[in-house]
């Protein structure tokens, strides 16, 4: 399958009035708040000598961390606007960045025979997909990790709604970050707390290890308050 028409312009048409700006989505915290402990969980169990492919890699701030941390990152996005944001924000060749449906499964099973048995770094990618999608998107995961590869991927917890909620709500509405967010028809928190790991459970993944964690992102309520949104963290290997 491939995601609709609707989600693939609505992420286009996103990214596409983002500006070149760090921290302009308001997803893109400082690696030192996501990126980097995300990858001091996942490196007990990884091998730093394996790439790293970052899914759903928006511009690309996280990749260039990851490629600091193991031997190659190269990072994938559905939108053809985020990879043109990520390359003009990379110097030279450091980090590859290619356009890539993670339910397109011929153009994943591509990727792994490119890159062989590859780690994974996945954030807040399933909750927002669409539902008939999500299964396609646990699948891509266990493709590219095949028998030897790890994956960290973390999601947001219906915990994050209430969040969310209290943002759209504070005096003056959503900041306006949040408020592009909503504008464009992107859907956070979608997914069931209970649907993430069965999903990763059905695409072939065992958990080898699991916490809870919050993804801070770059708006504040008007009381100065950031917002961080609750989510759960899953180091992956396949079956």
């Amino acid at each position: 399958m491939n995601v609709s028409d609707n989600y693939r312009n609505a992420w286009e048409g996103y990214w596409s009035e983002t500006s070149d700006e760090a921290g302009a989505a308001i997803w893109d915290c400082d690696p030192a708040l996501s990126a980097e402990p995300h990858s001091a969980l996942l490196l007990p169990h990884a091998d730093a000598e394996r790439t790293i492919v970052d899914l759903g890699c928006g511009n690309g701030t996280t990749t260039r961390y990851l490629a600091t941390r193991f031997a190659r990152a190269v990072g994938v996005d559905l939108s053809h606007a985020a990879v043109e944001h990520a390359r003009r924000a990379t110097p030279g060749d450091t980090v590859e960045f290619q356009q890539l449906d993670l339910t397109d499964a011929g153009a994943v099973r591509a990727l792994h025979e490119q890159l062989g048995d590859a780690h994974v770094y996945m954030r807040a990618v399933i909750h927002q997909s669409e539902p008939e999608a999500r299964p396609a998107v646990a699948a891509a995961v266990a493709e590219i990790i095949g028998g030897a590869g790890r994956a960290f991927v973390v999601e947001l917890t219906s915990g994050s709604r209430d969040v969310l909620r209290r943002a759209a709500s504070q005096p003056g509405g959503p900041g306006p970050k949040l408020q592009r967010v909503f504008q464009h028809g992107l859907k956070p928190a979608d997914a069931d707390d209970e649907e993430i790991p069965k999903l990763l459970a059905a695409a072939g993944l065992r958990v080898l290890a699991e916490g809870e964690t919050t993804l801070p992102q770059t708006e504040h309520l008007v009381d100065g308050t950031r917002i961080d949104l609750p989510a759960r963290w899953f180091v992956l290997a396949g079956k």
